[in-house]
């Protein structure tokens, strides 16, 4: 509301009168009449928000769901949420207290605000980073569970400690292979892989039409020694490829980079408002459209062979994801992202189930769909819930089953079916 407070505010009406000696009115001056104020008409989809709040349940996190060609938010969700009820005639302060002091934080918009590591949901950008860098994506690497860099004795840990064997790109992206994207940032260099990371918005404000945006954190050797006066070290630059160390980013930011990876390499600006109701006239004024730009021309074969990576994410026999892939009609592209809250020693073994819940890992997801024309685009981030292929994927395929199943069975019944390439 803040936002757009000059159109909602309208104007207040003004009476000028003349009383006699009692108090009495005698006779009416002048009278301007209040004028109310616009009419904001959203692209937030109502029924999409609310499933997509039900889908997160009891978790603290967030989903964002885009439309990629236009950039419109469709789902805006923030979770644990509050009653804005609360606030019409004042809230009192031992309630806003419990609401300021609470440890789940429901003042905080988490897909506006929260700041978050995106995990291996970043591997797509570095696939394609490694395309456009000429790198040959039938190179093997092989993986026996963790890398080291030359001269150095430390590991750096694939999450599957037995280790992935040989993988190519295409297996890297499927499996989510760590060691294969380590080798990778650490060939391309940390200022190729934040170049790569920011084309996509990665870390940067996305421009919506909200006030404040936050930016999130795209490190650079360049950043680190003006903000922590310190060196950059090789291994920062190998963590930041599977969307570790410093790297953060919000769920809108990322919801962002998967519509350029939906759009094969066109950046659209997301979008809250859909038009202004001039409540007199009727007639409702559309926003101008923000040029969008293209980070690879739209026929490159680079994002076809991406797509088609995170296509078998969902669908491959051995993609991370493939359990809410399954018997799926439409065809998904997602990547699934664990990311630490914590930092676990070299050779360090632990039990994730004894980790203080909120010292957990969170799970992110990322995709849209369908793959070949691509409708919707989506970002998931559930704190502290561990794995985002057991987590957060399913949630992502019971947004998606409303949006391309029920929602459409609904309007077939109510004989507003659309169809949808």
């Amino acid at each position: 509301e803040l936002s757009y407070e000059n159109e909602l505010l309208g104007e207040a009406g003004l009476e000028q009168v003349e009383t006699d000696a009692h108090g009495r009115v005698v006779r009416t001056i002048n009278r301007n009449p209040s004028r109310a104020g616009y009419n904001l008409h959203l692209t937030l989809d109502s029924q999409l928000q609310k499933v997509a709040e039900e889908a997160l349940g009891e978790y603290r996190g967030s989903v964002v769901v885009l439309e990629p060609s236009t950039g419109d938010v469709l789902a805006f969700v923030s979770t644990p949420n509050y009653d804005p009820n609360l606030f019409v005639n004042g809230i009192d302060p031992e309630s806003y207290r419990q609401l300021r002091d609470s440890p789940d934080k429901p003042l905080i918009n988490r897909a506006f605000y929260g700041r978050y590591a995106p995990g291996s949901t970043i591997k797509p950008i570095m696939a394609f980073a490694a395309l456009d860098q000429n790198l040959d994506p039938l190179k093997k690497t092989y993986c026996p569970g963790w890398f080291t860099l030359p001269d150095s004795d430390r590991r750096f840990r694939c999450w599957r400690r037995k280790g992935h064997g040989y993988v190519d790109l295409h297996d890297a992206v499927e499996q989510s292979c760590d060691v294969y994207f380590y080798q990778l940032a650490h060939t391309l260099g940390i200022n190729v892989v934040a170049d790569y990371l920011g084309r996509f918005g990665v870390g940067q404000v996305t421009g919506i039409d909200l006030l404040s945006e936050p930016s999130g954190l795209l490190p650079t050797p360049l950043w680190k020694r003006q903000a922590r006066q310190q060196a950059w070290y090789p291994g920062e630059t190998i963590i930041t490829g599977i969307g570790q160390g410093f790297l953060l980013v919000t769920p809108l930011q990322l919801a962002v980079a998967t519509a350029v990876l939906a759009n094969r390499g066109r950046l659209v600006r997301p979008r809250l408002l859909r038009g202004i109701e001039n409540p007199r006239t009727g007639v409702m004024a559309r926003p101008a459209e923000k040029r969008s730009k293209s980070i690879r021309a739209a026929d490159s074969p680079d994002f076809e062979m991406i797509v088609e990576d995170m296509v078998a994410v969902l669908h491959g026999s051995r993609g991370t994801a493939r359990a809410s892939g399954r018997n799926s009609p439409y065809r998904m592209a997602g990547k699934t992202g664990t990311a630490q809250v914590i930092g676990i020693p070299p050779g360090s073994e632990h039990d994730p189930a004894e980790v203080p819940e909120k010292l957990r890992d969170h799970a992110l997801f990322i995709a849209f769909a369908p793959a070949e024309n691509p409708q919707i685009a989506l970002a998931i981030i559930v704190e502290n819930a561990g794995s985002g292929s057991r987590t957060a994927a399913p949630i992502a395929r019971k947004i998606m089953d409303y949006y391309f199943i029920e929602r459409l069975r609904r309007a077939a019944l109510s004989g507003r079916s659309r169809v949808f390439g």
